[in-house]
């Protein structure tokens, strides 16, 4: 079943100058994750999804390595919270998401973190944190992560995001 859209509930931006201060807003964002938390990453190859990701599980606790499901989809963490992390650039859209077992009831009670989201437009939970991070053409290390909260869910998740402290 195909979600609605749904209007933002909060909005903005952040900086980011390299791949470690991606890391610490991705810690932050998982320190401040609840149950049912979805994260839908967007962005070019080498954005710094996956560094965000990374950040995400340090934040909620996952030990070891935390690298992106590119062959296998969804990769399951245990930490604080568990962690769902998704990797949706093989699939063709939400349907063959599902198909695949990239969502499931159990994310409820976790964190789910979804890098190339857009692949899943239509498909993802009506509430989550959109979060696309493109890179500056001239100084290759800045991103710019946009990011909009689509429910009262998420919207709690823009403070972590507003306080973030970026060089």
């Amino acid at each position: 079943m195909k979600a609605t859209a749904t209007p933002a509930t909060a909005e903005g931006r952040v900086r980011s100058s390299s791949a470690a201060t991606t890391r610490r807003i991705g810690r932050r964002l998982g320190r401040a994750a609840q149950p049912g938390t979805c994260l839908a990453l967007v962005g070019p190859l080498g954005a710094g999804k996956t560094q965000l990701a990374k950040g995400v599980a340090w934040g909620l606790g996952v030990p070891g390595v935390v690298n992106s499901p590119t062959f296998i989809i969804v990769n399951e963490h245990a930490g604080r919270l568990p962690l769902f992390h998704v990797d949706a650039y093989r699939l063709a859209d939400g349907g063959e998401a599902r198909q695949a077992g990239a969502f499931d009831e159990r994310q409820a009670q976790g964190v789910t973190v979804i890098e190339w989201a857009e692949r899943l437009d239509g498909w993802l939970p009506p509430d989550h944190l959109r979060i696309e991070i493109t890179a500056d053409a001239t100084l290759p290390n800045l991103r710019l992560l946009r990011w909009r909260a689509t429910g009262p869910r998420h919207a709690h998740l823009s403070q972590v995001l507003d306080l973030s402290e970026t060089p």
